[in-house]
């Protein structure tokens, strides 16, 4: 198997497609990327399906042999990309060839990087119908048991000579500027009508702190004024984007790797597109949330489907 051997893996590298669907009735998360926007434009810009496996690079660190001639993309989280020394351009596609380095620094902003290939993505075999790592559940990955990936593994992928005459990348307002404070639309449901409006409007008139203690399964938030969740006696379904509100006042925003069910009371539903930004803030970066309304969610979610093809 010919591709990219890992050198240095970096804190934390996984492989990831668009997630395991179908199978959250037997308690099996999607899992997928953490930022969608990021891992979809680094397939569209090596002309790969939507749905490639990729790897998702949490803060840098990793550094990779190339085995094959090819084309990678990278985007997400700048990075001192550099390739045999030369540095690489944020959010491009650039051709690779054997026995060359890939050096990624650490995140100069932002949380994640996206690092896919041409002629399908990286090749693993798929566990329940999906690459999408997962630890908690031990599903996914290079072997199937979820697990990061480590120095000396090997991904293969496709042997590439032409793509591009040149390196590209998206247009500059697609690519997100990741210090700036964000602020996430909020499609208010859920147990909304049972927190009342002045919680509902308490959520959004302060901002709120990303906790160190946040991973892919949630976001945990903390703000100054804690919420007051109302009392639930059962569990129901959730979803990515949901926010939970525990006893302590204090948001949860379910991510990639999250439970199926959930007991705490759910405030809301980040906006589909704004949960790419929030994968992206680091421990003590602030956000702010301002509501939308559900239809106007709808049809953005649906044209950015469309523009990347389903």
């Amino acid at each position: 198997m010919s591709g990219l051997q890992v050198i240095k893996p970096g804190p934390l590298t996984l492989l990831q497609d668009l997630g395991r669907q179908g199978w959250q009735h037997l308690g099996v998360a999607p899992s997928g990327p953490m930022d969608g926007h990021a891992a979809r434009w680094a397939n569209r810009l090596v002309g790969n399906p939507v749905a490639a496996p990729l790897l998702e690079i949490a803060l840098g660190g990793a550094e990779f042999e190339i085995e094959t001639d090819t084309w990678l993309a990278l985007t997400g989280a700048p990075l001192d990309a550099r390739l045999d020394g030369e540095p690489l351009p944020a959010w491009s596609c650039f051709p690779v060839r054997a026995g060359a380095r890939l050096r990624l620094g650490f995140a100069q902003s932002g949380q994640r990087a996206y690092l896919a290939a041409a002629g399908g993505g990286f090749q693993a075999p798929a566990t329940l119908g999906s690459v999408a790592s997962n630890r908690r559940e031990g599903l996914g990955g290079l072997e199937g048991q979820g697990a990061p990936l480590a120095a000396g593994q090997r991904l293969g992928c496709a042997a590439v000579s032409a793509l591009h005459a040149h390196g590209c990348g998206p247009a500059a307002r697609f690519v997100p500027d990741y210090r700036e404070v964000p602020t996430l639309r909020v499609i208010l449901g859920g147990d909304a009508e049972a927190f009342g409006p002045a919680q509902q409007q308490a959520l959004c008139t302060q901002s709120w702190r990303i906790s160190p203690q946040s991973d892919r399964m949630g976001i945990r938030l903390a703000g100054e004024v804690p919420l007051a969740p109302p009392r639930r006696q059962w569990s129901l379904g959730v979803v990515t984007g949901a926010i939970q509100v525990p006893p302590d006042g204090q948001p949860i925003v379910l991510m990639a790797d999250r439970q199926t069910m959930g007991g705490y009371p759910l405030l809301g539903f980040i906006h589909p597109l704004d949960l790419a930004r929030l994968a992206q803030c680091p421990a003590h970066h602030e956000v702010r949330f301002a509501p939308v309304e559900l239809a106007e969610a709808q049809a953005e979610w649906r044209r950015f489907l469309a523009f990347f093809g389903g």
